[in-house]
């Protein structure tokens, strides 16, 4: 099994991220991970925290010559924004009058403000925030990129798009081929495979960001080249699509998540929906020529790409404060404002890809074991071949 641990704050020293599972003997290469880091830090409409931090994985333990040991891989990742904040979150107690200690009093609507300080009992809201903060997901790209480099053994590519800002949205995203997806610079401004879409949508977020406000959409994520079989329908946590979901589901502000086309599928007769099953007897496979289960049917893998979308609801802090409660008077205010992005839609799709390289090795570990990349990979041929058989 693969766990994964994350901890740190947004304005603390560093982020931490501990993987475990990753089988003896995988390459391991920083570059590699620094470049799913910067991936994160990119997008239209970002924030002027991008332009301060440069992500950086320092492997701390687990890796040996750059291959894995088959013990937990640590990675800490720097917060360059800290010597800015050391008062101010402190792990020490801080003494002194007039200390800048940013306390935050009045929450934002739509962020984890109120509620989490209800339940932890916090006068001072940053002891919140800064955890809740999406900053974390850098953390969650560093071990995407570690499970990444163990799917690609076994030949699984995992890449996103966006297809939906605001109003503006792809029309059909279970179309859109993966060499379309696949040739998305790393530069482009939001990662839409339609050039022209994308225009669009970039006008969509400079219409939110004059209007001091924020906007979202929503990020397809697909995986090339999964091997029927993964997942289970014997129990309800063993089904690999409630897997994805939640995962997709667990990314900061997506408040919706879908595989291949479920939420259409809510409309359709079943003769309209389901994939057809075809053989190729040469190429020894069953194959279909649509995928509106987008990859998965029974809680199982089909072998047809996994296509998942995310679906994200706009940035809970506005230049444009909304209405809240003062914390100290309970008298209303205007909500605090912490520095934030006009839209973060292309970070959370590289953000889905890692959460979704992380369900996808998780269940390559469970369907093929083995403590070292061989013994996994002996594993992988020899169900690849009954397979054919089949």
């Amino acid at each position: 099994m693969i766990r994964f641990l994350t901890a740190g704050e947004s304005h603390g020293p560093e982020l931490v991220v501990i993987v475990e599972g990753l089988p003896a003997g995988l390459a391991i290469d920083a570059a590699r991970i620094d470049h799913d880091l910067h991936r994160r830090q990119q997008g239209y409409g970002r924030g002027a925290r991008m332009q301060i931090e440069d992500d950086r994985a320092r492997i701390v333990s687990g890796v040996r010559h750059g291959e894995s040991l088959g013990s937990p891989v640590a990675i800490r990742i720097a917060n360059r924004d800290w010597p800015r904040w050391e008062a101010a979150m402190s792990a020490a107690p801080v003494e002194g009058e007039g200390t800048d200690l940013r306390r935050v009093d009045r929450p934002r609507p739509g962020h984890a403000d109120l509620a989490g300080g209800m339940k932890y009992d916090r006068a001072d809201l940053r002891d919140v925030l800064e955890r809740a903060s999406a900053r974390e997901t850098a953390a969650r790209a560093a071990a995407g990129a570690l499970c990444r480099s163990l799917l690609s053994v076994f030949g699984l590519e995992v890449r996103s798009h966006v297809v939906q800002v605001g109003r503006v949205a792809v029309p059909d995203p279970l179309g859109v081929p993966w060499d379309r997806i696949n040739a998305i610079p790393d530069g482009s401004p939001l990662g839409c495979a339609d050039p022209e879409i994308e225009k669009q949508m970039v006008a969509e977020v400079d219409r939110a960001r004059t209007q001091r406000d924020s906007v979202n959409g929503a990020f397809q994520v697909v995986a090339k080249g999964v091997p029927a079989g993964l997942g289970s329908h014997v129990q309800w946590d063993r089904r690999l699509d409630g897997r994805l979901l939640q995962a997709l589901g667990s990314i900061p502000a997506v408040k919706a998540a879908e595989i291949g086309a479920g939420v259409e599928g809510a409309s359709r007769f079943g003769s309209e929906f389901h994939d057809e099953i075809f053989y190729d007897g040469a190429a020894r496979r069953f194959y279909r020529t649509t995928n509106r289960a987008g990859g998965i049917e029974g809680g199982m893998t089909n072998g047809e790409e996994v296509r998942a979308t995310g679906y994200m609801k706009p940035l809970s802090t506005l230049p444009r404060p909304l209405r809240s409660v003062d914390l100290r008077t309970h008298l209303p205010s205007e909500a605090a404002f912490e520095r934030t992005d006009t839209t973060a839609i292309r970070a959370a799709g590289i953000v889905g890809e890692a959460m979704v390289c992380i369900v996808l090795a998780e269940a390559m570990r469970e369907k093929f074991g083995g403590d070292s990349v061989g013994e996994m990979r002996r594993n992988f041929e020899a169900y690849r071949e009954r397979l054919r058989a089949y």
